[in-house]
């Protein structure tokens, strides 16, 4: 479903004129100016706000020269997820320590002194990583991709920019969470469709990841990283 699709079912719903473009003069419409943002605002908050959705989880791989210290970070990075760590490829048993009070990185950097697992940080928009790793080394983590849209024009964004840019998560909950946000933002009812929203958002947060299986039938979460393997009593 194309945004100008969710913006048409948004429109019939919350009684304003169904527009035959969100684009086409919109300088002009302060409808779909509005449509518009609140648009790009309910898919952010959804991607990045609500859970760390798999379509949006990626492996990054930062290749060492036996130089470098601090690496760009993929130009799509929204944020590390909150249970990454960094991992060495020479060094698989622990990751690597993650240092994140500046103070403390440079007082080490001063002393010329770091952990035998190796050290990272995030500073000045880069991944900082000492020491610098050989030839033929790599740090590995994963990350949360920014690029929320699929664009009609080819490739990925984190705006819709045409009528025919698509959502990459699930345009149901872009409705609905429009529908809701729009009437509270204009003083009308909308605890319903708020919980229309919610109920839907729930149902797609846990169906997102299906939780393993130790034993059984019987799921447990997926932070889990130690379990019981025998019998379950």
């Amino acid at each position: 479903m194309s945004l100008l699709s969710v913006v048409k079912d948004v429109c019939g719903v919350v009684g304003v004129t169904v527009p035959a473009s969100v684009f086409s003069g919109i300088n002009g419409n302060r409808t779909m100016q509005e449509m518009l943002t609140l648009a790009n605002e309910v898919a952010r908050r959804i991607s990045y706000d609500t859970r760390e959705w798999t379509k949006l989880k990626l492996l990054c791989v930062l290749p060492g020269d036996g130089v470098k210290t601090a690496f760009d970070l993929p130009s799509d990075f929204k944020r590390m997820l909150l249970t990454s760590e960094v991992w060495r490829s020479l060094q698989t048993q622990s990751p690597m320590r993650f240092i994140p009070d500046t103070n403390e990185w440079a007082q080490r950097r001063a002393m010329n002194y770091y952990d035998s697992r190796g050290e990272w940080t995030m500073m000045g928009g880069k991944m900082h990583i000492v020491p610098a790793m050989s030839v033929g080394t790599s740090a590995f983590f994963a990350y949360l991709s920014k690029n929320i849209i699929a664009l009609n024009a080819g490739g990925f964004g984190d705006a819709f920019l045409n009528d025919a840019d698509v959502y990459a998560i699930e345009e149901r909950l872009l409705k609905l969470g429009m529908i809701w946000q729009w009437k509270a933002q204009k003083g009308t009812a909308y605890a319903e469709d708020m919980g229309s929203f919610t109920d839907a958002l729930a149902i797609a947060m846990g169906t997102d990841l299906p939780s393993p299986i130790i034993a059984g039938t019987m799921p447990i979460s997926t932070n889990a990283t130690v379990a019981y393997t025998g019998p379950m009593p």
